[in-house]
């Protein structure tokens, strides 16, 4: 390839006045509390300072047997929970994945560049997977780790927002944008892992060992951000604690330690100064106060929440913006990939 067109195919960097950044979410509905402490919330701070791209996944949502119904009422309502929660569609690009054909034609030509190896080593493969022998498998688990190589690539995202559980497959896309490069010249800009250690890993009211899901066995491990103040305030009465009456937070003090976690996210206030508040205080205590600040929280987002779901054309509208603000940025990207790769257009 000649330099000239090796120069030609490089991502327009001079352009962009700030980073650009893009993370999902999976349609599972009403978003937990984990998901909005865990990513949801420094989205909503991110989208001024960063062009921010967020789309809907639903397009990986179909790795796993699904309900055709539930999936797209789901999809619907997490649309209604990520604007209530701040996500502003007039800053922050929302969109959902599968209406953006672009992603799904750059995966087919980025499986060429991505080596059987690397995903046979993806650590979601294995835990997805269940122990099941490889032919009981759907290849959709195998290979959705290249379908969001693909979501990250064709937007040029300098940054990608994920959990610490999901640094694998940045390293991947990393790896796979270098090599792509490396082959047919300058392309994709290469992404690095955004990962928040604050509140980036949420665990579970009844099982401090797990992260907070609603995929749980129990609704006592969550707190969903459409929850009732009741049902918030029940929850919270049942998390476990540890040993002790001391309101500390400590390695041998997993589960107080979580709540710990949660009362200094959703308060921003240091978990030091939340310890000094409850020196000498029961555990009891303690969890009123936690649950006073996350119903504060929470009820303002959950009745902005159903406003949304009521209005089913706006978020269409809403819905239509992203998908064609998207569009502006994968329809060419796409294109560039095309030619560079040989494909006749």
């Amino acid at each position: 390839m000649s330099s000239a067109t090796m120069e030609a195919t490089k991502p327009q960097e001079g352009a962009r006045t700030k980073p650009r950044i893009l993370s999902g979410i999976q349609p599972s509905g009403i978003p937990t509390l984990g998901n909005y402490l865990g990513a949801v919330r420094h989205w909503v701070r991110q989208q001024y300072e960063a062009e921010s791209f967020h789309p809907i996944v639903n397009l990986h949502a179909m790795t796993l047997p699904y309900d055709p119904k539930d999936l797209h009422q789901r999809t619907y309502d997490l649309a209604a929970s990520l604007l209530a929660c701040g996500i502003d569609p007039e800053v922050a690009v929302l969109f959902v994945q599968s209406q953006i054909p672009e992603h799904t034609e750059l995966t087919w030509i980025l499986s060429t560049q991505t080596m059987f190896g690397e995903l046979s080593r993806m650590t979601q493969f294995k835990e997805k997977s269940g122990g099941e022998q490889p032919e009981r498998v759907g290849t959709g688990i195998f290979f959705y780790p290249v379908l969001m190589t693909a979501d990250i690539l064709i937007y040029d995202a300098d940054l990608v927002p994920v959990g610490d559980d999901q640094r694998q497959h940045v390293e991947l896309a990393r790896d796979v944008a270098h090599r792509f490069n490396s082959v047919f010249g300058e392309t994709f800009v290469v992404p690095e892992a955004d990962i928040k250690e604050e509140g980036a890993r949420i665990m579970g009211l009844d099982d401090p060992t797990m992260k907070m899901s609603k995929s749980a066995a129990s609704e006592y491990n969550y707190i969903s951000m459409n929850d009732d103040d009741d049902t918030i305030r029940r929850k919270v009465r049942r998390a476990v604690t540890d040993s002790g009456s001391e309101v500390k937070a400590a390695p041998d003090k997993p589960a107080l330690t979580n709540l710990l976690t949660i009362y200094s996210q959703i308060t921003d206030r240091t978990i030091a100064k939340i310890e000094q508040e409850y020196e000498g205080k029961r555990y009891g205590d303690f969890k009123n106060g936690l649950a006073d600040a996350l119903v504060e929280a929470i009820a303002p987002i959950r009745a902005r929440i159903e406003e949304f779901q009521a209005d089913r054309a706006e978020l269409d509208r809403i819905l239509a913006l992203g998908r064609d603000r998207s569009r502006e940025i994968t329809v060419p990207k796409l294109e560039r990939v095309r030619e560079v790769t040989g494909l006749v257009t």
